[in-house]
């Protein structure tokens, strides 16, 4: 492949690459851990909406520790999920780097 042909496809590749982290930055990602608490998280890790189960009610004050414990956990569960879709869908690209002789 000469040089041209060459940079041409990694100016290809590279727009997909940003268009493909477009993409997962603009998707919402929800998790819930125990069901009382619903995150909303886009694909930047912007926290969007946390959103409490209708009739949850706080009666002592270790509802209160449950319910922050619920945030952190869903939130995590929401930041793994961005991660392993942004492995996953980012993956081909490091092949295809990989794949290029002399580019590194």
């Amino acid at each position: 492949m000469n040089q041209q042909a060459m940079l041409k496809k990694i100016k290809q590749m590279q727009k997909e690459m940003m268009d493909t982290q477009q993409e997962i930055e603009n998707t919402v990602f929800e998790a819930s851990v125990t069901g009382i608490v619903t995150v909303e998280v886009m694909g930047n890790k912007y926290l969007k909406k946390v959103i409490v189960e209708e009739g949850f009610e706080l009666e002592s004050p270790e509802d209160y520790e449950m319910l922050s414990d619920s945030i952190v956990a869903a939130c995590a569960k929401a930041y793994k999920d961005i991660e392993e879709v942004t492995e996953e869908r980012m993956a081909k690209f490091q092949m295809l780097l990989n794949g290029i002789p002399g580019l590194f």
